[in-house]
């Protein structure tokens, strides 16, 4: 079962990453880890930083992916931007914190981004 999970996860990541460069995203970083945190993709477009959280699922069967980022995965991924920002001394013009969910559909997987899914503060 953990196979599969971690399997689905970097099927998942992957296109996430792809959709984000085919709207002009460059990827900086793929599972960052910092301060204990791993960070699946690290973006940047025209002076925005994207911390970005992939959920993929095959079914809404635990509801929908998103909301598997609560306040406790929201916290930590906070904390691990920081440590971020801090190890490579990154400048922005802002940095915000965004989901890709990657679903099936009929013709296959399907990404939703949702750009400043949540803020530091949340």
């Amino acid at each position: 079962m953990q196979n599969s999970h971690l399997a689905l996860g970097a099927v998942g990541e992957d296109r996430a990453a792809r959709h984000l460069v085919a709207q002009g995203w460059r990827i900086l970083e793929r599972n960052a880890r910092c301060d204990g945190v791993e960070i699946d993709l690290v973006a940047s477009r025209a002076g925005v930083l994207a911390f970005v959280e992939v959920k993929t699922r095959r079914t809404h069967a635990a509801g929908a992916p998103e909301e598997a980022v609560d306040a406790r995965k929201r916290a930590r991924l906070v904390r691990g931007a920081s440590a971020w920002l801090r190890d490579h001394r990154a400048r922005a013009h802002s940095v915000r914190f965004d989901v890709v969910v990657v679903e099936p559909d009929a013709e296959g997987w399907r990404c939703r981004h949702l750009p400043g899914a949540f803020d530091a503060g949340d």
